[in-house]
């Protein structure tokens, strides 16, 4: 068998494996369990919450970002609950 014969063979053998290999989450069924912007707009409306965007310093956003981490709280809630503790104080 000549040596170029040997590589087809293996390339054949490559592609059969990767056509049966299955489809990975992040493209298959995994993909819609993510609500799309519209549904998470509507979730969000329900629970009261409005979109606001701010413009922070880099070193502000690092700190409440480490913060957030210690707590193990997401940023919205970080935030959140430091302008609650502004506002009261």
């Amino acid at each position: 068998m000549k040596k170029t014969d040997l590589y087809k063979n293996q390339g054949l053998k490559i592609n059969s494996q990767m056509k049966q290999a299955g489809i990975p989450g992040r493209f298959g069924g995994e993909a819609g369990a993510m609500p799309d912007r519209r549904e998470q707009r509507k979730l969000d409306q329900a629970q009261g919450l409005v979109p606001f965007a701010v413009k922070l310093n880099s070193e502000l956003v690092q700190q409440i970002q480490a913060l957030a981490q210690t707590r193990q709280m997401g940023l919205n809630e970080m935030v959140a609950e430091l302008l609650k503790k502004g506002l009261a104080g």
